[in-house]
């Protein structure tokens, strides 16, 4: 069964033997980054069109080019994935597909080691996507661990595109900020997005 089969939290602590820690921001005040013209522009004529539209208008029309914006931030030295099968260990769940995966290697044609981020995408109530997000990072850190490239933080987000939570896994805990950060402004999740990556 695919990683949509952690629909709950609970899920995930059972099938991983996962502990969690709910509280405030784990991440430390970032500063800002600009978006380019770019991004702004789009976002600008975006944001009116797919705010409350479908999961995959969201994903194509906020969260992908957001995910670009941080590539190009980190002059296209890390790797981005939109819909890629991720398929770790198919008997314990961890099969299927990440709706997005940020990785510190820069080689696109397939996943490399470490994998950094993980960005789960829906399109309303967020707390439904932790169980799948938490999974998808246990897979990542097994990823990471087979191919040699063992890191000590996953980082994980669940986004609707204009609201975001994050999330984080250090060997079986996971740390959850239960605040929501909105966007607009982009500026602070292209801050918290690269120094995820930068610090994972």
């Amino acid at each position: 069964m695919p990683y949509s089969q952690f629909t709950n939290i609970s899920k995930a602590k059972e099938a991983f033997g996962l502990k969690t820690h709910e509280g405030g921001r784990f991440i430390p005040c970032t500063e800002p980054i600009q978006a380019s013209a770019t991004l702004t522009s789009y976002l600008q004529e975006s944001l009116p069109l797919v705010s409350s539209a479908s999961e995959k208008a969201r994903s194509e029309g906020i969260v992908y080019p957001v995910l670009l914006e941080v590539r190009r931030i980190l002059n296209r030295e890390i790797s981005l994935f939109s819909g890629e099968d991720f398929t770790i260990d198919e008997s314990i769940g961890l099969n299927g597909k990440c709706d997005f995966l940020l990785s510190r290697s820069p080689e696109v044609l397939e996943i490399e080691a470490p994998a950094i981020v993980i960005v789960e995408a829906k399109k309303a109530d967020l707390r439904t996507g932790f169980g799948q997000c938490m999974a998808e990072m246990v897979a990542a850190q097994r990823f990471n661990a087979a191919k040699n490239r063992p890191v000590p933080v996953i980082y994980g987000s669940i986004t609707s595109g204009t609201q975001w939570r994050f999330l984080k896994i250090e060997e079986n805990i996971v740390t959850i900020d239960l605040m929501d950060y909105p966007l607009p402004p982009v500026e602070e999740i292209l801050g918290i997005l690269v120094w995820m990556i930068q610090n994972g």
